[in-house]
């Protein structure tokens, strides 16, 4: 039976004292984590332990019966597999500097010229950018060196650091950079947007706006209908948010900066959204308040035919107006594959779906004051005057807060359509590196900019056998084949390991580039890998 157990090393195993000598020690060897090998033979009949002092008793009449066994047992060596491990190795602060850095971060962080990078060994990896495949890096220990090299201690490289901070804050507050930055400034970009598309619809509704509000404010002097001043006010809380749609627009068009890297057209929701809430404010809220004085203290009307021709004209002009909104919605809602009632509730261009919603609102406020300003000079009851009043302060409410609505939503970060983030998983999953993708997330940042992300479980078989069409498999073979000793497998492993997560990096740029190009909306791409 299994009476002992003998142990050495790391290894731990038992055998039968009464089948096996104490010779079968010269045939154990176990393999150290730096490749040794240890004979452990000699332990076994020079010093003895305790746990081995078992395999040394035994009686004369035992030996002699087992001895044919024994010798024919023994011409079998005995096998003994030993797991391998190698040495957990500890990264200390030290390894970092293993790390890449560019020749921008060097100059502008370590206080170095481009002559002084020429020196150093350079290294060409995986651009992570569209335009460019490979781009050059550098040690960051060169660089560190060099910077010390260059300046003495880390104590004037400190020193040199904030004296070149301090010199460009006090640059950027000069009137020299101001002056440079206005002349340098690209305008030309901001300034097409007023000649087509939501800024040309913007700009002639600014133009209209501004002389109806005139003309309706000298019939309200002439005639001192509610109606009328409420068409007034009207007109001119239009003029004032297409005023802040046009700053809008022209903000929304800046390039981004570090403190904004993805940009700034929000800015156009956000002057929508401030446009909703003046149009309550201004709007509503006075024709509101005029219509109720109006019914509290009302007073006769003097001649209405200058209001009804200046709300004919104002008809007209509000209709030219609108139509110029309908198109553009139409031909943007065409571009987008979407009806003209979805481009309106998604809020897809919030510029031209307010002056789309308050030319409306003028269009139907136009026919309610005129309306009522009939019913007064017929019936000659100045309350129908006030109602109208009312009537149109209730409209523009109903316009305001259907704007703070769409807008605020838009802001909010959401989702973009589920048919458009299917076709983007459909796109992923078909893919043979991906297994399967998980959590994802499709946010509409306005404007039809899409960012999109994803969690992918790569498949590491494609990704390596990707790596592999890439390589001399005879030269790899031969690589192999030389293999002997754990430092040569470590050293094996370690160089093909780094190329093949070169290889998924570049797998990963290519999925990202395939989703951009299959799907202009999107503009920012984040897969994370599982």
């Amino acid at each position: 039976g299994w009476q002992a157990s003998m142990k050495s090393g790391s290894l731990s195993y038992v055998i039968p004292y009464n089948r096996l000598p104490v010779q079968l020690m010269s045939q154990v060897r176990v393999y150290t984590s730096n490749g040794q090998k240890k004979d452990l033979g000699s332990e076994g009949t020079n010093g003895s332990t305790p746990q081995e002092t078992p395999h040394k008793v035994g009686t004369g009449r035992q030996d002699t019966s087992n001895a044919g066994q024994k010798q024919s047992f023994l011409k079998e060596p005995i096998q003994v597999k030993v797991k391998a491990v190698l040495k957990k190795r500890e990264y200390g602060p030290k390894y970092t500097q293993n790390n890449f850095i560019t020749g921008v971060r060097a100059i502008n962080e370590f206080c170095l010229k481009s002559s002084d990078l020429d020196q150093l060994r350079k290294i060409k990896r995986r651009s992570p950018h569209d335009d460019t495949e490979t781009f050059t890096v550098y040690l960051r220990s060169d660089v560190e060196a060099k910077s010390l090299e260059v300046w003495g201690s880390p104590e004037a490289l400190a020193r040199e650091r904030k004296r070149r901070k301090e010199a460009e804050i006090k640059y950027r507050e000069s009137e020299e950079y101001k002056e440079f930055f206005g002349n340098t400034k690209p305008r030309s970009s901001a300034a097409a947007m007023f000649f087509k598309g939501p800024g040309k619809v913007v700009m002639v509704a600014i133009c209209i706006n501004g002389l109806n509000f005139f003309f309706k404010l000298l019939a309200w002097v002439y005639t001192g209908s509610a109606s009328m001043f409420s068409e007034a006010i009207h007109s001119l809380a239009d003029t004032c948010n297409q005023a802040l749609l046009a700053l809008g627009i022209s903000q929304s068009a800046r390039t981004p900066d570090p403190s904004h890297p993805y940009g700034f057209t929000n800015m156009r929701y956000i002057a929508s959204l401030i446009s909703g809430v003046g149009i309550f404010m201004m709007g509503a809220g006075l024709s509101w308040y005029h219509g109720i004085i109006g019914l509290l203290h009302p007073h006769p009307i003097e001649s209405l035919l200058w209001a009804y021709c200046i709300l004919a004209g104002s008809l007209v002009s509000e209709g030219a107006t609108l139509l110029v909104a309908i198109n553009e919605i139409r031909r943007s809602a065409r571009a987008k594959g979407l009806s003209f009632y979805q481009y309106v509730v998604q809020s897809r261009d919030p510029s031209t779906n307010v002056v789309l919603l308050e030319d409306a609102a003028a269009v139907l406020s136009v026919a309610v004051a005129a309306t009522c300003m009939g019913l007064t000079s017929l019936t000659g009851n100045p309350y129908y005057d006030s109602v109208g009043s009312l009537g149109v302060g209730t409209l523009l409410g109903t316009v305001s807060a259907f704007l703070i609505y769409t807008n605020t939503e838009a802001l909010l970060g959401r989702s973009i359509q589920p048919e458009q983030l299917q076709r983007l998983t459909e796109l992923l999953e078909s893919d043979p590196v991906v297994r399967a993708i998980h959590d994802v997330k499709a946010t509409d940042m306005g404007m039809s900019k899409v960012r999109f992300k994803a969690e992918v479980d790569f498949d590491g078989r494609v990704v390596t056998r990707s790596y592999l069409e890439k390589q001399d498999i005879e030269l790899l073979l031969q690589e192999i084949q030389q293999v002997k000793t754990l430092e040569e497998l470590e050293a094996f492993m370690l160089k093909h390991g780094e190329n093949i997560v070169d290889t998924l990096g570049a797998e990963v740029d290519r999925l990202e580039k395939d989703l951009k190009q299959r799907n202009p909306d999107v503009r920012h791409v984040d897969l994370e890998i599982l």
